[in-house]
Order: structure tokens, then C-alpha cells, then sequence
């Protein structure tokens, strides 16, 4: 920058007069200068914050701040290197007050204006996936309203505002375990995101029966009452034996098979889980075992399918003691395990067992041997029932075979005909206590605001809810029953009590959940083609613990076999011992 000679030069001696010659053009080391007047205005030396306040976009600043950025100063009349054009409103300009305001908030945050809360990834309303957009007002001249995005899982409310999770903004992310040991022996062959699961589509017909086991006792209406003011119905302990075989253990399935009935086969449990996978969180696998042109679908032996997941995709899902979790009760192992025998002692207590009055299907149960069991039959019908799997450009039909569960029967009160029901409970375990999911309290809410109780589940269990609307679709049940069982005290998990039964429509309740059928035969229909396309052997798809995604292993024949024999083996040497 050019130096005035006024700031530099020492005065010299002159004959006629003290200080430095009025004649020069140029200092002695050719350094250019003008004259100088204390009169003059100077521009700002260094405007450190220019660059960032330009970007505002705040009205006669950043006019201002375009004006003095050049670094230049008046010069009245000196030559151009200080001279600078004058802005016209630079008359009108006044120094902008920066202070913090207070805003009052409309919407969900405390501060910093309207929010707007949104999805994140998957349709999930959870921490960590959900955005928040934000229209808040920022200080300065121009008054301009600023639109935030932020996707670290918390609304930011402008200047000030909180941050919505805040408890679990600094932890990090969950890791869970897989539902089974992958060995080092299994071969990855194919690894599917749920984002290509979802744009499947197979359109399928209704299915028909081919045959029925069992029997059915009749529903008792009397739960479809409220309880009675200050009175709980008790959920009673109901020993009734119940079976839940394996597809390829079911004898049945052998004999269509040898029929060739079908090509695949499959029972409703493990069908609904690869129809509804999208939609899960915890890890599950299945076993696929192919004999020539025969695809089975399995379950291990105490596999999680078995068990009755609770809050599996609620915000903030129940968690394990090695994530900071001191109530053991609550753990999610504990809550499934609760929810399991909840399911099966609300199902045999809500129907009448009278040996004269019950429906009894064309065969009997196959799966019940009289001189074994010492405990009677629980209420349960099978039906085996076929679905066209088959696409235009297929030359022979693909067929499957599934086997279905139908838990009791009643009369329908305009026409008098039997109806098939489905019989499902949901339980509440505390909804005060970490992973309940924001849920209300059934006992207070559940009479007067039964919509947002259900809407709450269908939010927190939206896998559990989708299977078993699926289940019971597959076996063309009339309705589906579910029951709202609580804790009679927060601290005590094997004491329940009965809060009240709702019916749906399955259909009608797959509409309300968004659940497409169709989108799932197309996740099964995908899945078979691969298995079919491989040669003769068993193979286990997996769903990754802490991913969106499903994996499909190769693994040796006699793998869960194996193991099922050496806990055998284990059980009988320390049976010796004693």
C-alpha cells in the first residue's frame, strides 16, 4: 500500500525552511507517495469478518462491507491510488445491532421458531434418522428467515434452541448381536439391501385349502367388554400343550411333498418374517434346505422366530444391560421372553373349552401323541394351504405350500356363521421406563383414546404387527383379536393383567399399517429364484444385526444338525453323573 511521506521521512536541513522538500516526486528508494492532510478518512485496514458477513446477505451491510473491502481511503483531490468511489447510500448507512434476541417459539421446540419434524431413512421415527427442518428468524438488518436442515437427530431451534433426544445426542451408535454364530466355513453368496426388497411387486391369488388338522373351541365375547370400574381380569396361567414344529419335521409337508403338491413349502411364522423383513430390526435367520426341485424353509431349534419381540422399532427400543440398562426386567431378551408365554396363556384363557361345543377340522392334530402328553390341547386348527407363485415367463407353475394357525372360532351375530379368528396380545411393561416408546398408559387412555394407543403400537411393534396381520391373511381368517395385556405392578413381570380386546379385519388392518402383500410375495418370490438357481444343499439367510440388509450363506449340510447332537449328547453324560 502506498506510505504518506508525512508518517516515513525524518525531517532534513534545509537554508529556507525546516523539514522535508515540497519538489520530490519520489523518495529516495523510488517508493511513490502523495500528500497527506490529518483530515483525511481512512478505510478500514483489515476487515476480518467480511467475508463471512457478505454471505448474510443483510441488507445496506453487506453494501457496506463491498464499499471498504478493497482496503482503499478517501483522498480529497490526492492522486487515485486513495481515491474511491463514495457508495450513494452510504449516507444512509448505520452500524447493524448484532446483539442476541430472544424469540418465542411456535410448534415443538423452546427457541428459535417454527419446527418441522420429518422421517428419516426407512420410515422410521427414530434418533439418529430423523431430520428436523427450521424457520427461524435471524437477528439483523433485513429481518431474513433462515431454513436450517439438520440431521444429527435433534431440532436445533435457531439461536438458543434445545435439542430434541438430547439424553442420547453423545452415545454411541448400538451394535447387536447376530441371531446366529456366522462360522468361518459359511460361504457369502448374495447380499440384498432392504431398498431393493422394497421395489419388489408379485401379484398372487387368495389361495386355496387343501386340508385342515385340529379343532377350535369358540371365543368368549365376554372380553370384548370393558372391565368393569376398579376391577382387573387376572391373565391366568393356562397349561395346554402347543406345538410349533419345523417345516421340513411337519409330516404333513413330507406327504404333499411326495405328492409334488408344491414346490416350496414353508409355515406362516417363518413366511411372514421374509414377507415382513423390511420392516425388522433385530436380527433373524432362516434355514433353506434344497432336495433337487424342492425348497424347504426352516427354523433352528430355539430360533428368535419362536419368540414375540417387544418395541422392535420403537425411537428408543429397550436396551441391553451392556448399554447401560440396570432393570434386567426390561432387557429386550426378558420382555420377549414375557411377551411369548403372554401370547400363549391370552390365547387359551379367552375361548370356552366345552368338549360339546367346539368346531373339529377334517383331521385330527398331527402333532399329538396321547400316551406322551399329560397336558390337554390347546385350541388350535391347521390349515394347508397353496399359492401361484408363477410369472408369465415361467414353463411350468410354481406352487407353495403353507402351513397356517387358527386359534378359535365364533358366530357371527347378524348371520349365525362361523368365523375363524386369530388370537394376539400386545403388553405394556411400564410406559414410564426407558424403550416404551413414548407409549401412553393403557389404563387411563386405552378406553378414551383407543386410536392413539393402537397408532402408538402399530409406531413401536410395527414388525410384530405386520406379521401377525399377515398370518393371519395366509390362513384366511375372518378376523384377528388383539388383546392389551399389562403388568399388574411395573416391577413384577409374571403377573398380568387383561385391559381389553379390540377386532380388526386382517385386510383392513394391513391397509391401516401400509402393509402391501404383494411387495412381500415379491421379496419371497426374489429369494426363491436364487436359492433354485444353486445347486442341491442348505443355506441360511441372515439379517444383519446392525444393517438394513439380508445375506445368504452357503454352509455345510449337517451344521445346526451337529449341534442339536452334541447338546443331546451333553445332556445325557450329565444325566450319568447323577
Amino acid at each position: 500500500m502506498p506510505i504518506s511521506l508525512s508518517s516515513i521521512v525524518t525531517a532534513l536541513p534545509s537554508e529556507d525552511s525546516w523539514g522535508p522538500p515540497t519538489t520530490t516526486d519520489a523518495l529516495v528508494d523510488g517508493v511513490p507517495y502523495a500528500p497527506y492532510s490529518k483530515g483525511d478518512k481512512l478505510g478500514r485496514m483489515a476487515d476480518w469478518t467480511t467475508e463471512g458477513k457478505d454471505r448474510d446477505g443483510r441488507g445496506g451491510r453487506q453494501q457496506y462491507n463491498r464499499n471498504y473491502r478493497d482496503q482503499q481511503v478517501y483522498g480529497a483531490g490526492t492522486s487515485s491510488l486513495f481515491a474511491v468511489q463514495v457508495a450513494e447510500d452510504e449516507s444512509s448507512f448505520s452500524v447493524v445491532d448484532n446483539t442476541r434476541t430472544s424469540t418465542k417459539t411456535r410448534g415443538f421446540g423452546r427457541g428459535g421458531g417454527t419446527i418441522f419434524r420429518g422421517r428419516g431413512r426407512g420410515g422410521r421415527d427414530q434418533r439418529g434418522g430423523r431430520g428436523t427442518f427450521q424457520n427461524s428468524r435471524v437477528g439483523g438488518r433485513g429481518g431474513q428467515q433462515a431454513y436450517l436442515y439438520d440431521q444429527r437427530g435433534g431440532a436445533r431451534g435457531g439461536r438458543g434452541g434445545r435439542r430434541f433426544g438430547w439424553k442420547d445426542y453423545d452415545k454411541p451408535q448400538r451394535n447387536r448381536d447376530s441371531s446366529v454364530n456366522i462360522k468361518p466355513d459359511w460361504t457369502m453368496l448374495e447380499e440384498i439391501d432392504f431398498a431393493r426388497l422394497l421395489k419388489l411387486n408379485l401379484e398372487t391369488s387368495a389361495g386355496e385349502d387343501i386340508d385342515s388338522y385340529g379343532f377350535l373351541y369358540y371365543y368368549d365375547r365376554g372380553y370384548d367388554k370393558p372391565p368393569v370400574k376398579n376391577t382387573e381380569r387376572k391373565l391366568n396361567v393356562v397349561d395346554r400343550a402347543a406345538y410349533n414344529v419345523t417345516t421340513s419335521s411337519d409330516p404333513i409337508i413330507q406327504e404333499l411333498a411326495e405328492k409334488d403338491e408344491a414346490t416350496i413349502f414353508a409355515t406362516d411364522n417363518i413366511l411372514s418374517m421374509l414377507m415382513c423383513a423390511p420392516r425388522s430390526v433385530y436380527s433373524w435367520d432362516l434355514v433353506i434346505t434344497k432336495q433337487g426341485s424342492k425348497l424347504y424353509l426352516d427354523k433352528r431349534d430355539g430360533s428368535s422366530l419362536d419368540m414375540v419381540s417387544v418395541n422392535e422399532n420403537a425411537a428408543d427400543a429397550p436396551l441391553e444391560a451392556s448399554e447401560g440398562n440396570k432393570d434386567s426386567i426390561n432387557f429386550p431378551g426378558a420382555l420377549a421372553l414375557e411377551a411369548t408365554f403372554i401370547n400363549h396363556n391370552f390365547a387359551n384363557q379367552t375361548v370356552m373349552e366345552s368338549e360339546t361345543s367346539k368346531l373339529e377340522m377334517q383331521h385330527e392334530n398331527p402333532f399329538y401323541n396321547p400316551s406322551e402328553e399329560t397336558e390337554p390341547l390347546a385350541s388350535k386348527a391347521y390349515k394347508y394351504r397353496r399359492f401361484d407363485l408363477s410369472l408369465e415367463k415361467d414353463e411350468d407353475p410354481l406352487h407353495l405350500i403353507v402351513r397356517t394357525e387358527i386359534d378359535a372360532v365364533v358366530k357371527n351375530n347378524i348371520s349365525g356363521e362361523d368365523q375363524l379368528l386369530t388370537l394376539k396380545a400386545l403388553n405394556e411393561f411400564d410406559h414410564k421406563a426407558q424403550g416404551s416408546g413414548g407409549a401412553l398408559d393403557w389404563r387411563t387412555k386405552l378406553t378414551s383414546q383407543r386410536g392413539a394407543v393402537v397408532a402408538t403400537e402399530m409406531k413401536n411393534n410395527s414388525c410384530k404387527l405386520a406379521r401377525w396381520a399377515t398370518q393371519a391373511i395366509l390362513a384366511g381368517a375372518d378376523v384377528m383379536k388383539l388383546g392389551f395385556v399389562s403388568r399388574a405392578s411395573p416391577k413384577i413381570p409374571d403377573r398380568h393383567v387383561i385391559l381389553g380386546v379390540v377386532g380388526y379385519d386382517p385386510r383392513k388392518f394391513a391397509e391401516q399399517m401400509n402393509l402391501n402383500l404383494a411387495n412381500g410375495w415379491g421379496i419371497v418370490r426374489t429369494i426363491v429364484d436364487m436359492c433354485r438357481n444353486m445347486k442341491d444343499g442348505k443355506y441360511v439367510l441372515v439379517k444383519d444385526p446392525n444393517k438394513a440388509l439380508l445375506r445368504l450363506y452357503e454352509v455345510p449340510v449337517g451344521t445346526f444338525e451337529e449341534e442339536d447332537g452334541e447338546e443331546i449328547e451333553g445332556t445325557e453324560a450329565g444325566g450319568d453323573e447323577d
